[in-house]
């Protein structure tokens, strides 16, 4: 799941050059260094719920070190919480220098990445601007590509894990504010697309959901999701007790913070309090190497159980309640260890009962991590064709092997 990002320093002096000198009108490039919560440029204004969804607030060009040479900016915007709630959202766009050579404009993409974590030092916009990002060479493939990419901070203000509408409504207005930010150059005759894996394709799962009500104006191509998070109380229930139960622990913190009326801290015990309270400031590596083999039962006053406040909260931010109508593409392998596949095709089953078209890739053997390295071309390949072609996908196509 977790990969560096490739670092090429040669290309990020020619992009420097290409943006050419600073004028006198133009503002200078900046290098970011303070963490989110020590820089201004993430606080929200005392007037943000004045604004409209996806108005922006505030942009400012930043030097990145992508292997592409492009420009780069963090843009601030007006989003809302899971409650509909006014709070401010970061995206990065990123556009490449050399010039768009395809048919009509320049398309783009909001790649959601996995930031799973519970800490905004760990959100994708402080990554892309200091060369820290863990997760992210598809990025630079789409950029290679010629396509502009947007990367949300979809977990928001408060560093919420796996709470799907306000990730939804994170990467909607995200969209919004790139059309509305000028010196980007996308606008209302850009085409765009969506991608995610694991954590970040239940997010873009959450916007594809809700983009027919949350932002009927905007319209995309396609959304390729692989590894996806649909059923939380299935997922979570996978990863309690085992290597990877600091998923578990993250979801406990954050949803503390999205989801105070759920009253998820009076089930904890005091280790749970105390092991929720040291887990506040991670990210998804420090949480999965912290919190092996966890296990409610020892962190909650009653253990664990299927009516749960916990389980509850869980569901209402699984996916399946409503249905997209941009195509789909869900790919996964059938021995996911995290994610399990069953739950993957309960989503895509739902969805097409709804009337969605869904391209569905199962890979017979595989492993959580390496199936989004495996299967980044054959997404890539699904945009390509959704983005530059826009043939929509024959009913044929359904459950064909793409890329085996």
């Amino acid at each position: 799941m977790i990969s560096r990002l490739a670092v090429a320093s040669a290309l990020a002096v020619a992009a420097a050059a290409a943006a050419g000198p600073v004028s006198a009108q133009q503002p200078p490039v900046v290098t970011v260094s303070a963490v989110p919560d020590q820089d201004p440029f993430y606080a929200a204004p005392t007037d943000i719920g004045s604004l409209g969804n996806g108005q922006v607030v505030a942009g400012r060009e930043i030097r990145t070190t992508l292997p592409v040479p492009v420009r780069a900016w963090q843009v601030s915007y007006r989003t809302n919480d899971s409650h509909g709630n006014a709070e401010l959202g970061i995206t990065t766009l990123l556009v490449p220098t050399a010039p768009w050579t395809g048919p009509g404009s320049r398309p783009a993409v909001s790649e959601q990445i996995p930031e799973d974590a519970t800490s905004t030092r760990c959100a994708p916009s402080y990554g892309i601007a200091t060369g820290t990002l863990q997760s992210g060479d598809q990025i630079a493939a789409m950029l290679a590509e010629g396509w502009a990419v947007a990367v949300p901070d979809f977990e928001g203000p408060k560093s919420a894990f796996l709470t799907g509408p306000q990730s939804g409504h994170a990467i909607l207005d995200g969209v919004r504010a790139a059309g509305g930010f000028t010196p980007a150059g996308l606008g209302p005759d850009t085409r765009w697309a969506l991608d995610g894996y694991s954590g970040g394709a239940a997010a873009t799962g959450w916007a594809a959901e809700l983009q027919p009500t949350y932002a009927p104006e905007l319209a995309f191509a396609g959304a390729a999701i692989g590894g996806v998070p649909a059923s939380l109380p299935a997922v979570m229930n996978n990863v309690e007790g085992g290597v990877f139960s600091g998923f578990l622990v993250g979801v406990l913190v954050s949803y503390q913070r999205e989801f105070p009326e759920a009253r998820i801290d009076e089930l904890l015990n005091e280790r749970g309090r105390a092991d929720t309270a040291a887990a506040a400031d991670l990210c998804v590596i420090e949480l999965l190497i912290r919190y092996p083999f966890w296990r409610l039962a020892a962190a909650t006053a009653d253990g664990y159980h299927d009516d749960s406040r916990l389980t509850e909260a869980l569901q209402r931010n699984s996916l399946g309640g409503s249905t997209p109508i941009m195509p789909i593409l869900n790919y996964q392998s059938d021995s996911d260890e995290v994610v399990p596949v069953a739950q993957a095709d309960d989503l895509v089953a739902a969805w097409r009962r709804g009337g969605a078209t869904v391209v569905t890739i199962r890979d017979p053997q595989g492993e959580h991590g390496l199936e989004a390295s495996l299967r980044q071309s054959t997404a890539q390949q699904f945009l390509r064709e959704r983005l530059t072609v826009g043939d929509p996908v024959a009913d044929a196509d359904l459950n064909r092997p793409v890329g085996r």
